[in-house]
């Protein structure tokens, strides 16, 4: 085991990836010798090579076209997107094509070996170009899968596990908390599954759903409910697309009450789908209304990013008016 960071970790398991399958090969802007904005590819491309490592144009649309096309013929092939904000002129190779790659052949070819990673999420003081949590966009397409951890030990076991799935990945890392989240990793191979959620705190009175950084929200605001005598079980997503239904609804039936909680605007994030689909399952169970804290129906802003941002206080005041509905 080694005690390493959010950002190191995946690091560690690109490096486990291209070392374990020659065909694995990393793409993206200044990843090469510069290792990336956030320097995730460092040592990579010394260790495996130019042409297995190697710098992209500015260009998404041909970043992710060029990896369809990889993953296509027989490649691994992991994107980086700089920021997940800058995914959008890529939208339509993902959304038209990677994702619908398997579907129009009748299972005769895919693009199964494709994974898109992409920083995403605020608390950088990064504006409204470099904040933006896009994961909703990406869970309305059949074909995709969503992936977001939110530990270190997450980071490289469904890292692993979306490299090595037969179906495209968007791998939206929490860049906030890239190295303010330290952990102990295992130094060897493992993968955590895909599309299972963890409950990381059991809990009786309410459910609290996150994912990615705001995940550390929902433990700080658990940790002052339990000393006003509320106990909380909190539920970290990991995929969102699939999710783990059945994990949430078994929470949720046991509790009463639902909290989901995501950086992204109100208005169409993936709290909603969550929220209709345990009304749907857990109706006669539930004793309040299900809550979303999230962000706001605004662009991200620069100087009031705190105010925008959902934090353990909005949610420790959810949970004080769900348990007192």
């Amino acid at each position: 085991m080694a005690q390493i960071n959010l950002l190191q970790a995946v690091n560690s398991a690109l490096d486990t990836a291209m070392d374990t399958d020659d065909r694995v090969i990393c793409l993206g802007e200044d990843i090469g010798k510069f290792g990336g904005v956030f320097r995730a590819t460092s040592d990579l491309q010394d260790k495996y090579g130019k042409a297995r490592c190697f710098n992209t144009p500015i260009t998404e649309q041909g970043i992710v076209g060029f990896s369809i096309g990889l993953a296509a013929q027989g490649s691994v092939a992991v994107a980086e997107i700089q920021f997940a904000d800058y995914i959008f002129p890529a939208f339509d190779q993902i959304v038209n094509e990677a994702a619908k790659f398997r579907y129009r052949s009748g299972d005769q070819f895919n693009c199964g070996g494709l994974t898109i990673r992409a920083p995403y999420g605020g608390g950088i003081s990064g504006g409204l170009y470099h904040s933006q949590s896009p994961e909703a966009h990406f869970c309305h397409t059949p074909g995709l899968k969503v992936v977001i951890p939110s530990t270190a030990y997450q980071a490289k076991g469904l890292l692993l596990a979306a490299i090595r799935d037969p179906d495209p990945v968007i791998f939206f890392e929490p860049k906030a908390i890239y190295r303010a989240e330290v952990g102990e990793v295992p130094e060897t191979d493992y993968v955590l599954p895909l599309g299972v959620a963890e409950v990381v705190t059991q809990g009786s009175d309410i459910t609290l759903v996150g994912w990615g950084a705001q995940m550390h929200q929902l433990h700080r605001a658990s940790n002052m409910a339990a000393k006003d005598g509320i106990s909380c079980e909190v539920i970290d997503l990991r995929t969102l697309l699939p999710w783990d239904v059945d994990t949430v609804a078994q929470s949720v039936g046991k509790t009463g009450r639902l909290i989901i909680s995501h950086e992204a605007p109100r208005t169409g994030g993936f709290a909603g789908e969550v929220s209709a689909t345990i009304q749907e399952r857990c109706f006669l169970s539930l004793e309040a209304p299900i809550m979303r804290i999230t962000g706001m129906d605004t662009p991200f802003p620069l100087v009031f990013e705190k105010e925008y941002m959902p934090d353990y206080l909005k949610v420790y005041e959810a949970i004080k008016a769900s348990v007192n509905f």
